[in-house]
């Protein structure tokens, strides 16, 4: 008998082949028949008629962090209610194992380093998390058990480092022993079922002490010892950030790409690849690496996301404006002297000139200031500011954007919020995205839907893709888009039995509605320890999703029902050739 039986939907199985009308089986957390709709004789348990509505395999979010949040958050929200049902953390060099047994101040260094790189709440960090693990194994057993979705993790480079070196790790270079060491540590983590390492170099990346994260002290002989130690274990991947993934890569840099992922034998996948019709010269030199990879016998995979973002941005608190050059030093000062500073005509005519220039790289794009929305206010002054673009209040003040953005923020003890337009968002850029998207090398993803939850609201990046290619700019198929979002990155990373409706894969299902598919706006909560806050974006049109074959949202609801599993290496993936 099977245990639910779905009835009469048009299934789109994730391969990227015609959808078609057919009747879905499940027994036992797996797809026990798919049929033409009325052919399944055998009685179920349970049975819905989804007639009018698409069933696709759960979505396949390649980059979440969700290490911690999964700890409070079972249900990995908002990603599960938009359809996600296996999540890959671990990501950046970045996890919060393992711990060195003799050293319990390395958890509060992880803790406030994890706040300030990936902007969690130290809060939520400190009282929602059991921090009872040492090893990365203990680590993935926490997990086990208590999850409502599929999550599989990496190990990051800056953990691996810090237990074996100490404070050493950030500043140091490792000595044979100590470098054996942490290659050992890393074989024992992989053994207990990690995906393999991630590792950052690049140089937006700081701890909570303001210094460069561990793995950027990290020599390219260092890298590559652990590279050649992924290569050791089945079902392993690499993932590296660098300074050149948020604008242009350097030589050096696509020489250790290549380099790690030809040691590796295994797939390298980076983040972010951003797509701007104003920069054409930038995909084809981002695309660079994968080139040669696969000459040298490797593969490199970048992530995109197919939507723009929304990102909010501060002058009172850390964000991507910090990370403008010549920024950081005065957007840290004490709040009154940084007005004083921001106040100061020739301090913002020197910010507005490093934020123009060359070296800052793709925070060019955050100078456009009469570009920017005005957000919350918190003063009497700014009364009816919110919702208005900054570009028309200047005009009527007879100010320069940025100056008339200062004096906003600063009647508000810098609390704005503020929302920069994108400067992304014409035809030709999309044109470009959709161009770019039919590369082998490229794949979606890269939500970030477990940081900076406070800033921005990745993790409605699949609803509002889907609801975008069926009633908006439509630059895919319905069936290009499910795949894109559920067997490419599935077969990247090895997922055995998932990413596709078909027979005896695990029962992972989106149930939605073609015509009402989209992700709502991004809206300010307060549902972490602590009372911290987040972005969060109700899902639209999604009428069920199963994990393992069991229900866990239903018309946007959690259904309390913890059937995820810890995906590990080996058991749970497979080897992906590079060839």
């Amino acid at each position: 008998m099977l245990d639910h039986l779905i009835k009469g939907a048009t299934v789109v199985d994730g391969t990227g082949a015609p959808r078609r009308a057919a009747d879905v089986g499940i027994r036992d957390g797996r797809i026990a028949v798919v049929a033409d709709r009325g052919k399944v004789t055998e009685p179920a348990l349970t049975s819905e008629d989804a007639t009018g509505l698409v069933l696709a395999p759960g979505f396949v979010d390649p980059h979440t962090h969700y290490d911690a949040q999964l700890f409070w958050d079972p249900y990995a929200t908002p990603s599960l209610n938009h359809g996600v049902t296996t999540v890959a953390g671990g990501n950046c060099g970045f996890t919060l194992a393992p711990l060195h047994p003799d050293r319990p101040d390395d958890a509060d260094y992880t803790r406030r380093m994890m706040s300030k790189v990936e902007g969690m709440s130290l809060v939520a960090l400190e009282e929602g998390a059991p921090w009872t693990w040492r090893g990365f194994g203990e680590y993935l057993d926490a997990l086990e058990g208590r999850i409502a979705v599929n999550a599989g993790f990496m190990v990051g480079h800056c953990a691996l480092r810090r237990h074996v070196m100490g404070a050493d790790a950030v500043g140091g270079q490792p000595t044979e022993a100590q470098l054996a060491a942490m290659v050992a540590l890393f074989h024992d983590a992989m053994d207990a079922g990690a995906w393999g390492l991630s590792t950052t170099q690049s140089s937006t990346h700081s701890d909570g002490d303001g210094a460069p994260v561990a793995s950027r002290h990290a020599s390219p002989a260092e890298l590559l010892a652990l590279s050649r130690a992924v290569a050791e274990h089945e079902g392993t991947q690499l993932e590296a950030i660098v300074s050149g993934c948020l604008d242009r890569f350097d030589d050096e840099e696509i020489d250790l790409l290549v380099a790690m992922t030809a040691a590796a034998g295994r797939p390298l996948n980076w983040n972010v690849l951003t797509i701007d019709a104003a920069v054409p010269e930038r995909v084809p030199r981002q695309l660079i690496p994968s080139a040669r990879a696969r000459d040298a016998g490797g593969r490199i995979v970048a992530l995109t996301m197919p939507i723009l973002t929304p990102m909010n941005m501060s002058l009172g608190t850390f964000c991507a404006l910090n990370l403008i050059p010549g920024w950081g030093d005065i957007l840290g000062l004490p709040v009154p002297e940084r007005i004083a500073r921001l106040r100061d005509a020739d301090v913002r005519a020197e910010m507005l000139r490093r934020a123009g220039s060359e070296e800052a790289g793709i925070f060019r794009r955050l100078a456009r200031f009469d570009r920017y929305v005005i957000g919350d206010t918190y003063s009497a002054a700014n009364e009816g500011l919110s919702g208005r673009v900054v570009g028309d209040i200047a005009a009527e003040r007879g100010q320069e954007p940025f100056h008339c953005l200062v004096e906003i923020c600063a009647e508000d003890a810098l609390r704005t919020v503020l929302w920069p337009m994108p400067t992304d968002n014409d035809p030709d850029s999309w044109a470009l995205r959709r161009e770019t998207w039919q590369h082998e090398d490229v794949m979606l993803g890269g939500s970030d839907a477990g940081a900076h939850l406070d800033r921005m609201c990745g993790a409605p990046y699949t609803t509002r893709f889907l609801g975008d290619c069926l009633r908006g700019r439509k630059l895919v198929g319905l069936e290009d888009a499910v795949r894109m979002l559920t067997d490419d990155p599935a077969r990247l990373f090895g997922l055995r039995g998932r990413g596709r409706i078909a027979d005896g894969y695990h029962a992972d299902l989106v149930l939605f509605d073609p015509e009402r598919i989209d992700a709502g706006p991004a809206t300010l909560v307060h549902d972490l320890p602590g009372d911290s806050p987040r972005l969060d974006s109700k899902a639209l049109g999604i009428v069920s999703v199963r994990v393992n074959g069991v229900e866990t949202i239903r018309h946007d609801v959690v259904t309390g029902a913890v059937p995820g599993t810890v995906l590990r290496s080996g058991r749970d993936t497979e080897t992906v050739s590079t060839k």
